[in-house]
């Protein structure tokens, strides 16, 4: 069983800030097989838990007339959807069986988004769970012909309206979906960060939290040291899942390398994460941890000036000062108003048997 699916079966195996991490390679091996098992084995060296691609047609996907781009045009030139998915849709059934056998090689989960009724039937064999682009959220056929496979299924929520993702949730439970876990996500090429709207996270928390896990599906460029904000932020947030396009060439030109994370990257947010896990520890105040501290950093009760046997210990006749003996500050009311029992010499920790 896939770390998705047991974390979405049952979320009490789900740890907080070890999320299930998905590298989106997409079409970034651009036709080529080598790249393509040369990424997922770079996925493997950095600690992703998926690499995941992407299954289509041309001519299923896409209008030849009727489909401009949606994407920043400096990276990639294409102005026409069609034009672009035919530069990579030569990968078939050979290939995909061929890419699931070398995750599997290699200790990672293969997936492909199908994009087509065809995709998912080829893919069906070779996954454990499916995933739906955002642009499929409304796509009914599609999401009952994925639901009708029985799978746990991720669905990315980009460009839809929580009344889109309700009825889309609706169909897959309907055709027979068995877990589901939404992505929020943001569908432009890159996403500027001032557009990312993290706090959707908590939206659809608190609108699908009963019935889904939460994750979170990037496209915010990286920063200039490689670093993630968006998926730091979304993994302090609890996200189940994550997913962000991968790369073996960041300079390469394309609508899915700039903004991608690479090898070293990825390892880099592994890391992280490791050491976020470690910072948040658990729910259980170890005190014994910081048991030097109490005995010494705590304040006790002194004797602020020499006090005879059988006065009355007053608050002008005692002082609280951080000492490794002595009654604990906290103890002060039940020491006021009692009488010394022996003779305590000024700066003296008052013991219980100084009190009578």
């Amino acid at each position: 069983m896939s770390e998705f699916k047991k974390a979405v079966t049952d979320p009490s195996t789900f740890t907080f800030l070890n999320p299930y991490i998905i590298a989106e390679i997409g079409v970034n091996h651009e036709g080529s097989m080598e790249k393509a098992k040369l990424m997922i084995e770079q996925v493997a060296r950095a600690g992703g838990h998926c690499a995941k691609f992407q299954t289509y047609k041309a001519d299923k996907i896409a209008s030849k007339e009727h489909a401009p781009s949606y994407w920043d045009l400096k990276s990639e030139p294409c102005k026409s959807q069609h034009e672009l998915f035919m530069k990579y849709d030569a990968f078939g059934e050979k290939e995909y069986a061929e890419l699931a056998a070398h995750c599997k090689k290699h200790g990672v989960d293969f997936v492909s988004t199908p994009f087509d009724l065809d995709a998912v039937d080829m893919l069906d064999p070779l996954m454990s769970f499916f995933k739906i682009a955002s642009a499929d959220v409304t796509n009914i056929p599609l999401l009952r012909k994925v639901g009708g496979c029985k799978k746990p299924v991720l669905m990315s929520t980009g460009a839809a309206t929580l009344d889109e993702v309700r009825r889309g949730v609706t169909v897959l439970k309907e055709a027979g979906a068995t877990e589901i876990c939404l992505l929020h996500c943001v569908l432009n090429y890159p996403t500027p960060k001032d557009h990312a709207q993290m706090a959707l996270m908590g939206v659809i928390q608190r609108e699908f939290g009963q019935e889904c896990s939460i994750g979170y599906s990037d496209h915010v460029a990286p920063d200039e040291d490689g670093s993630m904000p968006a998926l730091e932020y979304a993994a302090l947030s609890g996200a189940v899942a994550l997913e962000k396009h991968f790369t073996f060439d960041k300079t390469l030109p394309g609508n899915d390398h700039y903004h991608s994370f690479n090898e070293a990257e990825m390892k880099a947010f592994t890391k992280k994460l490791a050491v976020f896990r470690t910072l948040h520890g658990d729910e259980h105040h170890k005190l014994d941890w910081e048991a030097q501290a109490v005995s010494h950093a705590r304040r006790r009760i002194m004797a602020a000036s020499d006090i005879k046997a059988g006065e009355i210990l007053t608050e002008d006749k005692l002082i609280a000062l951080r000492s490794g003996v002595g009654i604990e500050i906290a103890k002060w009311d039940d020491v006021i108003g009692k009488k010394a029992t022996n003779d305590i010499s000024a700066s003296a920790p008052v013991k219980w048997d100084d009190v009578g």
